[in-house]
């Protein structure tokens, strides 16, 4: 399954043009880089579109990617070994390089970089997600932008056991931000740019550029006849779908005939099992697994609600996806879901503890519920690809035009 992503824009932002503007601008900024001399760019990226753990962070790179090098851009991603795939690969007009493990691929792939064995670069992006590259360290003569998706903070613990999950806030907030405070930033979401701040960052080096919508997630077809609730993600201590159950639990108190699909993968799989077992609760819960973006789409358009309990995200990415499709959301009132779920327009934010309220309120409520899919819907229209490939590129595009060319003579790799 492959999530989507979406976007959103304020202070250093980026407008979605309903004249196409977006779609022209993006062509003839690539045009005047490679008369610069900015034609060939690396992307680092810890992991790539065909991992099995991929997710928003890869669709994001993969979006843009495709669109800088259908405008003219020669992109080379450097990711990780992904298992069953090939070391090199081509996508969608950009060159995709896979070697080292989840930790092997940070020293390996800066080490390339400097060594040239990628190849010449005229410009490198860093999609820094947890662990940084520390490119403003090694990569000081060209033009260079870090893209944040949102800052890890409580995930640590969750993702590292014992002693590591501290020293990864520490890493992430402490000693990895002096070195980045002053580059060019760009994120998806108003709530990082304002995390990012905090930590220290520039706030006129910060961009919050916002995620686009697949096109491919539309409204259509009929709600199903039952009350249904529908949680999309990967099957992972940070998604908390056992309070999303919970809560689903909660709500059918007040709406008995109450039904939940899980959608998605992961090392959760048997405790979410185990949780439906424990609670007797086949009958209104099915863990649908991993299924293609066909019947994702299709159980979108069906569902009266999509639901997340997520402890942290950059933007709740398959809530929009939900949203172009009709269906409202009902989240937790966590930074990333503020600028993907307009509480009150498009969906419902509640704490932990008053989530199960909120969706038995949005369940019961047949007027608000279509008033909130209606506007989520619309909301959702304005969020594109385009536009989100446009406003990095901006970025990116004055930085280079921001200082003088250096050429760099790498070896072949």
């Amino acid at each position: 399954m492959r999530p989507v992503t979406t976007r959103f824009f304020r202070p250093a932002t980026v407008p979605v043009m309903a004249d196409g503007t977006a779609g022209r601008e993006l062509p003839e900024m690539v045009s005047k880089l490679v008369e610069a001399g900015t034609h060939r760019v690396h992307v680092l990226g810890w992991r790539d579109l065909d991992d099995d753990d991929a997710g928003g962070s890869e669709v994001h790179a993969d979006e843009f990617m495709t669109r800088w090098a259908a405008a003219g851009l020669d992109i080379v991603h450097r990711t990780s070994a992904a298992a069953g795939h090939p070391a090199e690969v081509t996508r969608c007009g950009y060159r995709v390089i896979r070697r080292g493990s989840r930790y092997s691929v940070f020293p390996r792939a800066v080490v390339a970089e400097m060594s040239g064995r990628m190849g010449r670069s005229d410009g490198l992006i860093e999609i820094w997600n947890g662990v940084p590259w520390f490119s403003p360290v090694w990569y000081r003569r060209r033009p260079r932008l870090t893209i944040v998706h949102h800052v890890h903070g409580p995930m640590w613990d969750q993702m590292l056991p014992g002693p590591l999950g501290p020293a990864g806030r520490v890493l992430e907030s402490r000693l990895a931000p002096p070195f980045y405070r002053r580059g060019a930033t760009v994120t998806p979401s108003e709530s990082t740019r304002e995390e990012l701040i905090e930590l220290g960052f520039r706030p006129d080096r910060v961009t919050a550029a916002a995620n686009g919508v697949d096109e491919f997630f539309t409204p259509g077809g009929a709600k199903s006849v039952y009350p249904s609730v529908v949680v999309v993600g990967r099957f992972a201590p940070v998604k908390r779908f056992g309070l999303a159950l919970e809560a689903a639990a909660e709500a059918r108190k007040a709406v008995p005939d109450l039904r939940v699909r899980l959608i998605g993968g992961g090392p959760q799989r048997d405790e979410l099992a185990a949780w439906v077992a424990a609670n007797d609760a086949g009958h209104w819960v099915e863990i649908a697994g991993r299924i293609d973006r066909h019947e994702l789409v299709e159980d979108y358009r069906r569902a009266w609600v999509a639901l997340s309990a997520s402890l942290a995200e950059g933007w709740g990415l398959t809530l929009t996806e939900a949203a172009a499709c009709g269906t409202p959301a009902v989240a937790t009132d966590i930074r990333g879901h503020r600028c993907s779920v307009l509480d009150g327009t498009t969906g419902l934010l509640a704490p932990p503890e008053r989530l199960g309220d909120a969706l038995s309120r949005v369940l019961t409520d047949h007027v608000l519920r279509r008033r909130l899919g209606d506007a989520a819907r619309d909301r959702a229209r304005s969020l594109t690809w385009e536009a989100s490939a446009t406003g990095i590129l901006r970025v990116f595009h004055d930085e280079a035009l921001a200082r003088p060319h250096t050429p760099v003579s790498h070896h072949p790799e």
